[in-house]
Protein backbone atom coordinates (compact mmCIF):
# COMPACT_ATOMS: atom_id res chain seq x y z
CA UNK A 1 0.00 0.00 0.00
CA UNK A 2 1.29 3.08 -1.01
CA UNK A 3 1.04 6.69 0.39
CA UNK A 4 -1.18 8.24 -2.02
CA UNK A 5 -3.75 4.99 -0.91
CA UNK A 6 -4.03 5.86 2.40
CA UNK A 7 -7.97 6.95 3.40
CA UNK A 8 -7.14 10.64 4.16
CA UNK A 9 -8.98 11.91 8.07
CA UNK A 10 -11.54 14.32 7.05
CA UNK A 11 -12.07 16.73 9.39
CA UNK A 12 -15.76 18.28 10.42
CA UNK A 13 -14.45 21.36 8.31
CA UNK A 14 -13.64 19.58 5.23
CA UNK A 15 -16.92 17.70 5.51
CA UNK A 16 -18.66 20.71 6.11
CA UNK A 17 -16.68 22.52 3.46
CA UNK A 18 -17.51 19.18 0.86
CA UNK A 19 -21.03 19.32 2.27
CA UNK A 20 -21.71 23.12 1.06
CA UNK A 21 -20.24 22.55 -2.06
CA UNK A 22 -22.50 19.70 -2.91
CA UNK A 23 -25.46 22.07 -1.59
CA UNK A 24 -24.15 24.72 -4.08
CA UNK A 25 -23.70 23.03 -7.26
CA UNK A 26 -27.41 21.38 -6.87
CA UNK A 27 -28.93 25.25 -7.56
CA UNK A 28 -28.39 28.71 -8.83
CA UNK A 29 -25.81 29.85 -5.99
CA UNK A 30 -24.49 32.68 -7.71
CA UNK A 31 -28.20 33.65 -9.33
CA UNK A 32 -29.53 33.67 -5.95
CA UNK A 33 -26.35 35.54 -3.92
CA UNK A 34 -26.13 38.27 -6.56
CA UNK A 35 -30.00 38.53 -6.48
CA UNK A 36 -30.08 38.83 -2.25
CA UNK A 37 -27.69 41.29 -2.67
CA UNK A 38 -29.10 43.42 -4.98
CA UNK A 39 -32.12 44.01 -2.70
CA UNK A 40 -30.04 45.20 0.47
CA UNK A 41 -28.89 48.57 -1.51
CA UNK A 42 -32.62 49.28 -3.04
CA UNK A 43 -34.09 49.13 0.10
CA UNK A 44 -31.23 50.95 2.34
CA UNK A 45 -29.98 53.80 0.00
CA UNK A 46 -33.53 55.73 -0.48
CA UNK A 47 -33.68 55.86 3.50
CA UNK A 48 -30.45 56.77 3.52
CA UNK A 49 -29.50 60.88 5.08
CA UNK A 50 -26.36 61.88 4.20
CA UNK A 51 -24.06 64.72 5.98
CA UNK A 52 -21.79 66.67 5.01
CA UNK A 53 -20.43 68.75 7.50
CA UNK A 54 -23.85 70.55 8.58
CA UNK A 55 -25.46 70.02 5.69
CA UNK A 56 -28.13 66.91 5.78
CA UNK A 57 -28.76 65.67 2.59
CA UNK A 58 -31.91 63.24 2.70
CA UNK A 59 -32.22 60.64 0.41
CA UNK A 60 -35.85 59.45 1.13
CA UNK A 61 -38.19 60.07 -1.97
CA UNK A 62 -42.25 59.92 -1.94
CA UNK A 63 -41.37 56.72 -3.34
CA UNK A 64 -39.76 54.99 -0.37
CA UNK A 65 -42.18 52.65 -0.12
CA UNK A 66 -42.05 51.52 -3.24
CA UNK A 67 -37.98 50.93 -3.12
CA UNK A 68 -38.60 48.89 -0.12
CA UNK A 69 -40.96 46.62 -1.38
CA UNK A 70 -38.62 45.88 -4.42
CA UNK A 71 -35.75 45.35 -2.06
CA UNK A 72 -37.78 42.91 -0.09
CA UNK A 73 -38.92 41.30 -2.59
CA UNK A 74 -35.21 40.81 -4.50
CA UNK A 75 -34.49 39.48 -1.11
CA UNK A 76 -37.70 36.66 -1.18
CA UNK A 77 -36.32 35.85 -4.90
CA UNK A 78 -32.73 35.43 -4.08
CA UNK A 79 -33.78 33.11 -1.57
CA UNK A 80 -36.09 31.31 -3.63
CA UNK A 81 -33.05 30.64 -6.23
CA UNK A 82 -31.73 29.00 -3.60
CA UNK A 83 -34.67 27.06 -1.94
CA UNK A 84 -36.58 26.06 -4.86
CA UNK A 85 -34.42 25.52 -7.79
CA UNK A 86 -37.50 24.93 -10.04
CA UNK A 87 -38.83 28.22 -9.90
CA UNK A 88 -35.85 29.77 -11.14
CA UNK A 89 -36.54 31.17 -14.68
CA UNK A 90 -39.99 33.13 -13.02
CA UNK A 91 -37.53 33.99 -10.40
CA UNK A 92 -34.91 35.07 -12.37
CA UNK A 93 -37.38 36.91 -14.96
CA UNK A 94 -39.06 38.52 -12.12
CA UNK A 95 -35.75 39.79 -10.66
CA UNK A 96 -34.89 41.54 -14.13
CA UNK A 97 -38.49 43.10 -14.08
CA UNK A 98 -37.56 44.19 -10.74
CA UNK A 99 -34.45 45.48 -11.33
CA UNK A 100 -35.79 47.65 -14.82
CA UNK A 101 -38.63 49.00 -12.26
CA UNK A 102 -35.73 49.95 -9.61
CA UNK A 103 -34.78 52.80 -11.96
CA UNK A 104 -37.26 54.81 -11.82
CA UNK A 105 -38.45 54.02 -8.16
CA UNK A 106 -35.50 54.21 -6.07
CA UNK A 107 -32.43 56.36 -7.22
CA UNK A 108 -32.29 55.28 -10.03
CA UNK A 109 -31.77 51.30 -8.69
CA UNK A 110 -29.93 52.52 -6.13
CA UNK A 111 -27.25 54.64 -7.69
CA UNK A 112 -26.78 51.77 -10.27
CA UNK A 113 -25.52 49.33 -7.93
CA UNK A 114 -28.97 46.91 -6.99
CA UNK A 115 -29.92 47.90 -10.37
CA UNK A 116 -26.63 45.73 -12.02
CA UNK A 117 -27.01 43.22 -9.29
CA UNK A 118 -30.57 42.17 -9.90
CA UNK A 119 -29.63 42.15 -13.43
CA UNK A 120 -26.76 40.29 -13.19
CA UNK A 121 -28.35 37.73 -10.74
CA UNK A 122 -31.93 37.57 -12.15
CA UNK A 123 -30.01 36.65 -15.93
CA UNK A 124 -27.73 33.65 -13.73
CA UNK A 125 -31.03 32.42 -12.59
CA UNK A 126 -32.58 32.26 -15.79
CA UNK A 127 -29.64 30.45 -17.19
CA UNK A 128 -29.00 27.84 -14.95
CA UNK A 129 -29.50 24.08 -15.32
CA UNK A 130 -29.42 21.41 -13.46
CA UNK A 131 -26.57 19.31 -13.96
CA UNK A 132 -26.93 15.46 -15.13
CA UNK A 133 -26.13 12.70 -12.92
CA UNK A 134 -22.51 11.40 -13.24
CA UNK A 135 -22.33 7.69 -14.79
CA UNK A 136 -21.72 4.79 -12.25
CA UNK A 137 -18.01 3.52 -12.74
CA UNK A 138 -19.08 0.07 -13.72
CA UNK A 139 -21.39 1.52 -16.55
CA UNK A 140 -20.15 1.54 -19.93
CA UNK A 141 -20.56 5.25 -21.99
CA UNK A 142 -23.01 5.53 -24.14
CA UNK A 143 -21.54 4.50 -27.88
CA UNK A 144 -22.07 7.83 -30.74
CA UNK A 145 -22.94 5.40 -34.00
CA UNK A 146 -21.20 7.16 -36.68
CA UNK A 147 -22.26 4.64 -39.65
CA UNK A 148 -24.80 5.68 -41.61
CA UNK A 149 -26.40 2.34 -42.08
CA UNK A 150 -27.61 2.56 -38.44
CA UNK A 151 -28.50 6.12 -38.03
CA UNK A 152 -30.61 6.09 -41.48
CA UNK A 153 -28.03 7.84 -43.64
CA UNK A 154 -29.42 6.32 -46.88
CA UNK A 155 -32.92 8.12 -46.41
CA UNK A 156 -33.53 10.97 -49.12
CA UNK A 157 -33.50 14.25 -47.60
Amino acid sequence: MSVDTRPQQISSFGRARRSFREWRWQRPFWGGLWTLLAGFPIMYIPYQTMTLGDLHIRMATTAGAGSLIIGVLLVVLGLTLWFQQQSRIFAGVAAILLALVSLVVSNFGAFLIGFLLALIGGALGVSWAPGRPAAAAGEPAAAVSLSKERDGGDRAE
